[in-house]
C-alpha cells in the first residue's frame, strides 16, 4: 500500500507543478487513474527452481513484468488482494518460463512455407514413396507452379524403409518440372533434384570442398543430389526466401510455436547478417514479444565485427546478440561429426576408414576463437564428435582462457564427450549444451555407427553435474520437436526407439532434467539473475502446466499440457 500511495503522491505533485492550482482537480483525477498492473498467483504447485533441490511456495506476485513477492498465500493476499488480479491455479503447476538453450528461430519462421518430411512420431514419412507423396501433396495444396521451389524439412534417411539416401532421381520422378530441396533433419545438408542442382551449378566437374560431401551416382562423378556440410552451406544460403515484409507476417506464428510449448525465451542458433538485420527490423516494428537470443554465424563475422553495427550482450527490445557461433563439425546421424575412431559403418558416401572432417582447418579455427574472445564476445561452438571436442579444448587453452575468467564458452551438443573431457570443461569453464533427444531419435543409429560404449556416454548429464558443471538441454529445433516435456523425458529415460537404455547411470532425476531448460539454460547466456527462477526481482516469465513434471512419471510426462505462457506478466499463449 505504501508503494502505491507514494507513487500516486509523486504523480499528483508533478501534475500540480505542471498544471498549476487551477488544474489541481484534473491532476488528482489523473493520478488516481494510474493503476499498477499486479497479479497474485496461488492455489497450485509453484516450483521456484531456486536452489539445488525442489522448492515450493504458496504464492507469487508480479508487478508490471517483475516478480515482487514470493512466499505464503496469506501474506500475498493480505498485502495485495485489494490492488491486484487474483489468479487461482486450481491445482495446476506454475514454473519459470522455459528457456530454449539452442534452436534455430529463423528456420522456424520459414517452416510455415515448407513441408514436414519427418519420420514418426514427428512426421508422416516411412519410406521413399511416402516422402514423394508428401512433396506432391504440398505442391498441389500450395499450387506451386512449374519452375518454382518445393521445399521440405526433417528428411531422415535412417528412418526410411529402404535404408538409403534419396537421390535426384527419386525427386525427379514425381516433380520433374520444379526445383526441389529436401533438407536433412540435421540441418547440415540436403538433397536437390536435377533442376535444383542445375540452379545451384553443381555438376560432375564440381570439386568436393574440404569438409564437405557431394554424393555421386555409382561409377561416375555425376552428383546424386545429396550435399552436406561445406558443400551445402553456400547453396542453402542462396536458396530464395520470402521477402522481409512476408517474413514479418510469419513472426507471430513462429513465436507461437515456442510460446505454445511454454518457452518465453528462444534462440536463433546460427544467424546470418541478413537474419540479424531482419530481427532488428522486427524489434523496431514491435513484433517480438518473446526474448530472442541471436548467435551470429562466424562466416559473416568479417562483415560486422569491426563495424559497430550490432550491440552485443544486452537486450534492445526483446532481441539480444549474445556471441558468435562456430560450426566445427557435422551431425553424428549424418556421419559428418568428427570422431577419433573410424565409423563402424563407413562414411555417408561409402568412404572407408571414415572419421568425418572438421569444418575449418585447425589454425583457422583457432584464429576465429582468438578473435572472438579478443573482441570480448562469447564463443559458441557446434561440436558433436569427440575429436572436435578435443579441438575446442585445445583452442580455448591456446587462447589462455580458464574458468576464473568467467567467459562461459558454450560447446553446443557436446554429444560424444569422453569422460576425460569433463575435467577439462571444469578447468576451462566450458559449458555443455546437451541434446538428450538424440538418445531416442538416433540412439540405435549411434550404436551401429560408433559402438555401444561411446553411445552410452552421449550427453552425459549426470556425469557433468557430478563434476559441478552447469548444463543445458535443447531440441535443436527443427532437428527435433520443441516439446520441453519430450526433452525432460529423454533426459530422464534415455530410451532408444528400439527400447535400449543408453547409459543408465546418466539418467537424470526429475529436478535435474528440469534444470536443463530453466536455470542451466539461463546461466549459459549470462541471465541467471534475470530469468530461469521464480525469485523476487526477476522477470515475471511463467508457464502454467496441467500437471507437475516432477510428480509425473513414464509416458505421462510427455502428455503434460501447457495451459498458459506468461511473458513479463502478460499472457502470450493462448492468444
Amino acid at each position: 500500500m505504501r508503494i502505491s500511495a507514494s507513487l500516486t503522491s509523486i504523480l499528483s505533485l508533478l501534475l500540480l507543478v505542471c498544471c498549476g492550482p487551477k488544474d489541481s482537480d484534473q491532476a488528482d483525477a489523473q493520478a488516481e487513474s494510474y493503476k499498477l498492473v499486479q497479479t497474485v498467483y496461488h492455489g497450485g504447485d509453484i516450483l521456484t527452481m531456486d536452489g539445488e533441490t525442489p522448492n515450493y511456495v504458496e504464492a507469487v506476485v508480479q508487478r508490471e513484468g517483475r516478480i515482487i513477492f514470493v512466499g505464503s498465500k496469506k501474506d500475498a493476499l493480505d498485502r495485495f488482494k485489494d490492488k491486484a488480479e487474483i489468479v487461482d491455479l486450481k491445482g495446476k503447476t506454475l514454473l519459470p518460463g522455459f528457456i530454449d538453450a539452442h534452436s534455430h528461430f529463423s528456420v522456424a519462421v520459414q517452416m510455415v512455407n515448407q513441408q514436414n518430411l519427418s519420420v514418426p512420431p514427428v512426421g508422416p514419412v516411412t519410406d521413399i514413396a511416402s516422402l514423394q507423396q508428401a512433396l506432391v501433396e504440398f505442391q498441389q495444396e500450395r499450387q506451386i507452379p512449374p519452375g518454382e521451389w518445393v521445399v521440405g524439412y526433417g528428411y531422415d534417411n535412417e528412418g526410411l524403409a529402404e535404408g538409403r539416401h534419396i537421390t535426384k532421381m527419386d525427386l525427379d520422378e514425381v516433380l520433374p518440372d520444379h526445383k526441389v530441396l529436401v533438407i536433412h533433419v540435421s540441418q547440415h545438408g540436403g538433397v536437390l533434384n536435377s533442376k535444383g542442382l542445375e540452379w545451384a551449378g553443381v555438376t560432375a566437374e564440381t570439386e568436393t570442398p574440404k569438409g564437405g560431401i557431394i554424393a555421386r551416382m555409382p561409377g561416375s562423378q555425376e552428383p546424386a543430389g545429396l550435399l552436406m556440410e561445406t558443400a551445402w552451406i553456400p547453396i542453402f544460403a542462396k536458396v530464395p526466401t520470402p521477402s522481409d515484409d512476408e517474413l514479418l507476417k510469419l513472426l507471430d506464428a513462429a513465436q507461437q510455436m515456442y510460446a505454445s510449448q511454454g518457452y518465453t525465451h528462444a534462440q536463433d542458433g546460427a544467424a546470418f547478417i541478413t537474419q540479424m538485420r531482419f530481427m532488428e527490423r522486427a524489434v523496431d516494428s514491435g513484433l517480438l514479444y518473446l526474448d530472442l537470443v541471436s548467435l551470429p554465424n562466424v562466416v559473416d563475422m568479417p562483415k560486422w565485427i569491426d563495424s559497430g553495427e550490432f550491440t552485443f550482450g544486452e537486450y534492445i527490445g526483446h532481441l539480444k546478440f549474445q556471441g558468435v557461433k562456430l560450426l566445427q563439425d557435422g551431425s553424428p546421424q549424418g556421419k559428418t561429426a568428427y570422431v577419433s575412431k573410424p565409423y563402424l559403418t563407413g562414411g555417408p558416401d561409402g568412404q572407408k576408414n571414415w572419421r568425418g572432417e572438421t569444418t575449418f582447418p585447425t589454425d583457422e579455427f583457432n584464429g576465429y576463437i582468438q578473435r572472438v574472445l579478443d573482441k570480448g564476445l562469447q564463443v559458441f561452438v557446434h561440436a558433436n564428435g569427440d575429436a572436435t571436442i578435443d579441438e575446442v579444448i585445445a583452442a580455448i587453452k591456446k587462447a589462455g582462457i580458464t574458468a576464473e575468467d568467467d567467459r562461459r564458452p558454450v560447446v553446443i551438443h557436446s554429444q560424444f564427450q569422453r569422460p576425460d573431457h569433463l575435467d577439462q570443461y571444469v578447468e576451462l569453464g566450458l559449458q555443455p549444451a546437451y541434446f538428450t533427444n538424440h538418445t531416442y531419435f538416433w540412439g540405435d543409429v549411434h550404436i551401429k555407427n560408433i559402438g555401444r560404449d561411446a553411445a552410452d556416454f552421449i550427453s552425459p548429464v549426470m556425469a557433468a553435474k557430478a563434476k559441478g558443471l552447469v548444463y543445458s538441454n535443447h531440441s535443436d529445433f527443427n532437428v527435433t520437436p520443441l516439446d520441453p516435456f519430450f526433452i525432460m523425458w529423454t533426459a530422464r529415460n534415455r530410451i532408444t526407439r528400439n527400447g535400449i537404455i543408453l547409459g543408465e547411470d546418466q539418467r537424470a532425476d526429475p529436478y535435474t532434467a528440469l534444470q536443463g531448460i530453466t536455470t542451466g539454460a539461463a546461466y549459459q547466456v549470462f541471465e541467471e539473475n534475470r530469468k530461469g527462477k521464480i525469485k523476487e526481482g526477476m522477470l515475471a516469465d511463467f508457464v502454467i502446466l496441467d500437471k507437475n513434471p516432477l510428480k509425473t512419471e513414464g509416458q505421462a510426462l510427455k502428455e503434460i499440457k501447457v495451459v498458459q505462457t506468461i511473458k513479463e506478466g502478460q499472457v502470450v499463449y493462448p492468444q
